[in-house]
């Protein structure tokens, strides 16, 4: 999680500063320093305290880029924040909920896909800062619209992607949605052209799920999923056990393999999380998913 909470009262200090120029510059150096502070969340090991201190930390910086609304580095970490706060959140309880509280979980679906859309407009305002009117240009012609693009702009491509895939999971119902899941391919294929190596293998890791969710005529497949697995978990060094989650979710129950399903959530289960603790947060929450998969399997699987 990329962000860090500040006191009310140091925020207002920054607002209240005389002279416009001097306020956005004082508001867009506290905006870097807000954006670059990610570990003390993403090493926690209490999901709950994390949850509970998120929505002001997301609240925080909605405010600032008010007044400093082209800061790139606050848009990105807004993007990530709302998806990664709606994933944790709100959609993993969604999932919870589902088979003794449908009415309740479809709620939470639907604010689970309000909070990935509103990380993806953020998403959208730093990838447009680069190239405008994007989408369109993206529709019109991928190839040459995604070439402005360098190793830089990642994270931006990468949040755009992660929350629009996300969103468009979370309401299958959504057909204006659905349509558009086959733009996000151009994107993360320039960024593993970029870099495929980003973040420790996140763009293969994303794309186990992406692809998985795919058909072969829509250009995906559990084929291609197996390929970004296991160039993944080359990159990820063992640090990081989501891979082998998604591995389970989106390619051993379409493949119907019971045996590689329990295999992958074990091992995630398995892991320690004290290991490498810039992911420890992360892989609390791929914990999690695993259990709640386990727990599922015999909705996944027809009789052996």
């Amino acid at each position: 999680m990329n962000q860090l909470s500040i006191p009310a009262l140091l925020l207002s200090c920054f607002f209240c500063l005389g002279g416009c120029s001097v306020r956005q510059i004082a508001i867009s150096k506290l905006g870097d320093s807000l954006a670059e502070s990610g570990s003390v969340y993403a090493s926690d090991n209490d999901m709950e305290l994390v949850g509970a201190a998120l929505p002001f930390s997301l609240k925080t910086i909605e405010g600032l880029l008010v007044e400093v609304p082209n800061h790139k580095a606050l848009l990105v970490t807004a993007a990530s924040g709302f998806t990664q706060y709606s994933y944790v959140y709100v959609d993993l309880e969604s999932m919870e909920l589902e088979p003794t509280d449908p009415a309740r979980a479809a709620e939470l679906k639907l604010r689970a896909k309000n909070l990935y859309l509103r990380g993806r407009a953020y998403a959208l305002r730093a990838v447009e800062l680069t190239r405008q009117d994007f989408i369109h240009g993206l529709r019109d012609d991928p190839e040459s619209t995604l070439s402005v693009f360098t190793k830089d702009n990642i994270p931006e491509l990468y949040w755009l992607s992660l929350s629009w895939a996300a969103a468009i999971s979370s309401d299958k119902s959504d057909m204006e949605m659905v349509a558009d899941l086959n733009l996000i391919d151009p994107i993360m294929h320039r960024c593993l052209e970029l870099d495929e190596s980003y973040d420790q293998g996140a763009l293969h890791e994303f794309m186990i799920s992406y692809q998985g969710e795919r058909s072969p005529m829509q250009g995906g497949g559990t084929s291609l999923a197996r390929e970004h697995y296991e160039r993944a978990m080359e990159l990820s060094g063992d640090i990081r056990i989501n891979s082998l989650v998604s591995l389970a979710d989106s390619v051993s129950i379409g493949e119907q393999n019971h045996a590689e399903f329990e295999w992958a959530l074990q091992q995630a289960l398995a892991f320690d999380v004290n290991v490498y603790p810039p992911y420890r947060l992360a892989n609390l929450v791929s914990q999690k998913r695993a259990r709640l998969l386990l727990s599922r399997s015999d909705d996944y699987f027809l009789e052996d």
